[in-house]
């Protein structure tokens, strides 16, 4: 039997008296790009940040490709997050080297590529990119790590509809089959074309899952249409 990509059972997460997540419980194959739907304060960015190891102190089971969050799960997950990540005075080509000299599994080539196919200058410094720009920069590294599954936290919000449609496509390109595409996000009706899947999520839980076209068919909506349906 295939390892599930994500197996999540009872997951808990608060902030002092906050819970972000309540009793989770989640199972994801790989091979597919599934949305990770809800409002802000969902619970969406927390989970993501289990996934990628960057929080410690929950309850419950989390399993990436069967590994505990640690070490062995960090080596193959590529996560971006929602904020920047990358030093603003630095150039593109001091970037990539970064992630070179970091990341074990990372393909240099792979980045080169996606910062042309992006139209960008590698000795352009990030401080004088605009926001799209920088953007498309921590896809290029985020998606050139040869990885079993991608964590993408917002990777389209506060760019413009054209730049979302090319940061999408450079998302998509070369992406092994065989890896797993977890995109959180709020902009549904753009990223309702590539999706396999989806997880909408409400006050720290899970409220729907399944196969995109299945959920188009059994209530008649576009996953858009369902979303806000969902959230009304």
């Amino acid at each position: 039997m295939t390892t599930p990509a994500i197996q999540i059972q009872h997951l808990n997460k608060t902030f002092g008296k906050t819970s972000a997540l309540n009793d989770l419980s989640l199972e994801l194959a790989p091979g597919h790009i599934v949305g990770l739907l809800g409002e802000n304060g969902c619970g969406k960015t927390t989970l993501l940040k289990i996934l990628a190891g960057l929080i410690a102190d929950y309850r419950g089971d989390v399993r990436i490709f069967g590994h505990e969050p640690g070490p062995g799960s960090k080596a193959i997950v590529s996560f971006l997050p929602d904020a920047s990540f990358l030093p603003q005075d630095a150039r593109v080509a001091h970037c990539i080297r970064l992630y070179r000299d970091f990341f074990t599994d990372f393909d240099e080539a792979k980045a080169r590529d996606l910062i042309g196919f992006f139209g960008l200058d590698e000795q352009m410094r990030l401080k004088q990119m605009s926001k799209g720009m920088r953007e498309k920069v921590q896809v290029a590294l985020t998606m050139s790590r040869r990885a079993k599954l991608y964590l993408l936290d917002e990777p389209i919000s506060g760019v413009d509809p054209a730049a979302r449609e090319v940061i999408l496509n450079g998302i998509l390109r070369n992406l092994d089959e065989d890896s797993m595409l977890l995109i959180a996000t709020h902009l549904i009706h753009d990223l309702e074309p590539i999706l396999d899947s989806v997880v909408l999520m409400r006050h720290g839980n899970v409220v729907l899952q399944g196969d995109a076209d299945d959920l188009r068919a059994e209530h008649n909506l576009s996953l858009d249409a369902l979303f806000r349906e969902t959230y009304r």
